[in-house]
């Protein structure tokens, strides 16, 4: 039971006409005074403190003896009172006063205060007395985000009405021992969505509590009333409230007991926990979110590793397969041999593009071809479109001029936008088709773009996007998937990245199925429409000698007889030992080594051949299945040495070992 109002007035006060007049035509709200988390002062017309509530005194740790008829400065100290100037001034003329912010209190420290200062007893324009209602928010404001939610409540009770009681920064509810409310105050009224004239006289459990959960509450009502169990007395409850429109929202409860002239009566403060709670639920979205990143990451990485492996079969099956349609020239098997290594040219591109996603590395803008990403993503993603039954379309424009930009991040957007197609023609049964086409956006004379722009469209025939969605969908986390698949993160950070290069990612509606379009400005070069061919190896060039060397017996094999058939002379060793040791007995032109490899590797290799034979090291071409990875990458811009990744064709690797060998 709360103790009831005591006021403590000085002597020669004056003001106990005005604790009489309270205590005796409002003695509910004098208890709610005491029970109320504020501190509650009594200022005269000389600034002297001539009553505070409990409230007060144990925030200051001061007995009335040394608060009661003191002045305020003395209390608060000259700091703080120095600050009350411009409100002291407004007092005088009747204005009541509501501030919030910090200030220095003597014996406390600075605080976060939040007060309301009433004028009262106005006689010829001049107050013989103020109320001031003040809450330390320090311990509020020093928290974190997620009880922010407390604070805004807080904060909106700030235009309450001037009476104690409508001032209190909590809806405040209070009922009597029957359970009809006897009070409902502004903050409770725009919390609860119904009128205090509505509320009041009614049972509480009608106007607030869930039609679930009114059993409940009408048992434990009943219980409390006979003198049982009080579970949720004093303590901070979280529970479901009733809104008027019909809506349950999460609340905190505080509920205490004030017994007034031999009755008893209920109150209870409210908090809404919506915003919170919707905060909460938003951080665990995005911690599973950030689960599943990290779960791709590692698996990106082990298949990474994996596709890695594959490069040096893959070198061996594209090298062999083009020796052998060079060998069987003229002879109709030579076709097979061709289509041999097509076969293991796509499986290469299909490697590197992965290894590109798979790897993390700086952003690298270069000239990239929108075709040749385009073709890449649907190699990449070839078995999975047909296990679904898809027929993929492709409509290249040829000749296409180029883009600046990072390969792997307008990749990864080429990719998305057809795996989100894929999912979506899930929803028909049969006739799936996904085309993916590109263009170049024509220039009118009110075009105000200073460059051209190609585009890439994707587009599927299945159900569609709802137009109020259009936009929704390149919000982070939204996603109109079910419920396990996709984060909803994909269209948002494709959106950015195109952006970001200054380009657009858009959803056009034809009114069938879904079409995303990507459009980039062009770098200004056209796109050649084939690869030129690298340049014949000059006469002298092709008497060079070259050590290659490779701890795979095969791949040396293939790059000798690559080399040998172009007229280079040619000895392999089988590991960086075993070269030191040749290149201390011979002399060569140039080195084609592997990067990676268990004894002496390559990096190893050329910090010896740099120590001994300087100019040789800048005739060094490295051959990885990896130079994407960060010591690689290190390495080679260290070195400054140029590199071949795997698989390679023949043309490429003559072109690189011409370039070595030219002044």
């Amino acid at each position: 039971m709360t103790e009831t109002l005591h006021f403590h007035p000085a002597p020669d006060a004056g003001v106990g006409e005005l604790g009489s007049v309270l205590q005796a035509t409002l003695p509910l709200l004098s208890q709610l005074l005491e029970a109320v988390p504020a501190r509650v002062v009594v200022i005269d017309l000389n600034e002297r403190f001539v009553w505070a509530n409990h409230e007060f005194f144990k925030f200051t740790g001061l007995h009335p003896k040394q608060v009661l008829n003191q002045p305020i400065a003395r209390i608060l100290g000259d700091a703080a009172y120095a600050s009350y100037a411009a409100v002291r001034q407004r007092l005088a003329t009747g204005q009541t006063v509501a501030w919030e912010g910090w200030t220095e209190l003597a014996g406390v420290g600075r605080r976060y205060m939040r007060e309301h200062l009433v004028p009262v007893d106005v006689r010829d324009g001049v107050p013989q007395a103020t109320v001031a209602i003040s809450l330390d928010l320090t311990e509020l404001k020093q928290r974190d985000a997620e009880l922010s939610a407390k604070v805004a409540q807080l904060e909106a009770t700030e235009a309450l009405k001037s009476s104690i009681f409508d001032n209190a920064m909590a809806a405040l509810v209070s009922t009597d021992e029957t359970g009809h409310v006897v009070e409902f105050n502004p903050a409770a009224a725009a919390m609860f969505g119904i009128a205090r004239e509505q509320a009041i006289g009614r049972s509480v459990a009608d106007v607030m509590i869930p039609p679930r959960l009114r059993a409940a509450h009408g048992a434990g009502m009943a219980r409390v009333t006979a003198g049982g169990e009080q579970r949720v007395m004093g303590r901070r409850v979280e529970m479901p409230a009733l809104r008027a429109d019909g809506s349950e929202f999460p609340v905190e409860m505080l509920l205490w007991r004030t017994d007034v002239a031999g009755q008893a009566f209920y109150t209870a403060s409210f908090f809404d926990l919506s915003e919170r709670q919707t905060a909460q639920g938003e951080i665990e979205r995005q911690r599973e979110a950030l689960r599943q990143s990290e779960k791709l990451t590692a698996m990106g990485s082990l298949l990474a590793g994996v596709a890695h492996e594959l490069n040096n079969p893959l070198s061996i099956v594209m090298g062999r397969a083009a020796l052998l349609a060079e060998k069987m020239a003229g002879d109709p098997r030579a076709a097979d041999a061709q289509r041999i290594h097509e076969a293991a040219e796509r499986c290469g591109r299909i490697v590197r593009t992965f290894l590109n996603m798979a790897r993390s590395r700086p952003a690298n803008r270069s000239e990239v071809a929108l075709n040749d990403l385009a073709t890449a993503a649907v190699d990449m993603l070839g078995y999975v479109l047909r296990s679904h039954g898809i027929a993929v379309t492709l409509d290249l424009l040829p000749g296409l001029p180029p883009v600046k930009a990072d390969a792997d991040q307008i990749g990864q957007i080429v990719l998305n936008l057809i795996v989100n197609a894929q999912q979506a023609l899930g929803a028909r049964d049969n006739g799936r088709r996904l085309t993916v086409s590109t263009g170049l956006a024509p220039m009118t004379d009110g075009d105000r773009r200073r460059v051209p722009r190609v585009w890439l469209r994707v587009r599927d025939n299945g159900p569609g996007i709802e137009p109020e969605l259009h936009e929704r969908i390149f919000e982070p986390f939204f996603t109109t998937k079910v419920e396990g698949v996709g984060t909803g993160l994909g269209l948002a950070v494709s959106r950015s990245i195109a952006r970001d290069h200054g380009g657009e990612l858009t959803l056009q509606d034809d009114g069938s199925g879904a079409c995303f379009c990507l459009q980039m400005p062009v770098s200004g070069e056209p796109e050649a429409s084939e690869a030129e061919p690298s340049p014949l190896p000059a006469a002298d060039e092709c008497s060079a000698r070259v050590l290659i060397v490779d701890d795979e017996a095969e791949i040396a094999e293939l790059i000798g007889e690559m080399l040998s058939g172009a007229g280079y002379e040619v000895m392999t060793a089988e590991s960086g030992a075993v070269a030191l040791a040749m290149l201390a007995e011979a002399r060569f032109d140039a080195i084609v080594s592997d990067l990676h490899m268990p004894d002496i590797d390559g990096a190893q290799l050329w910090r010896e051949v740099k120590a001994s034979q300087p100019t040789l090291a800048r005739r060094m071409l490295f051959v990885t299945g990896d130079t994407l990875s960060p010591i690689a990458r290190q390495f080679l811009s260290e070195a400054r040495c140029d590199s071949l990744n795997k698989p390679f064709s023949k043309q490429e690797l003559l072109g690189r070992v011409t370039a070595l060998l030219r002044p």
